[in-house]
């Protein structure tokens, strides 16, 4: 069986927001954390269920080079990314996403 995934409104908002951050910090930066989300995406696509359960169903993959992580919840057939979370801000500001 073959996995989606899909973004929840908020995370893909992060997602938009950190890229526009890291962009104007340093011209490449921006295209780059994307790239390693990408690639966050495709391992969880490989092995859905290998990144560390934080909290009831959400699980949590961290980020190559940044610091961010990915927290998804198991749909049938789908990964869920609920949050482009930064590691140094609020841990539980996610909490209720769906």
């Amino acid at each position: 069986m073959s996995l989606t995934y899909s973004f929840a409104p908020e995370a893909r908002f992060e997602l938009l927001e950190t890229i526009q951050y890291y962009e104007s910090e340093s011209p490449g930066l921006g295209p780059a954390f994307l790239s390693s989300v990408n690639e966050g995406i495709d391992q969880l696509l490989a092995f859905p269920e290998a990144a560390p359960v934080l909290f009831g169903k959400v699980r949590g993959k961290t980020i190559r080079r940044f610091p961010y992580s990915l927290l998804y919840s198991l749909r049938p057939g789908e990964i869920r990314i609920l949050a482009v979370m930064n590691q140094r801000r609020r841990p539980f500001y996610w909490w209720g996403r769906k």
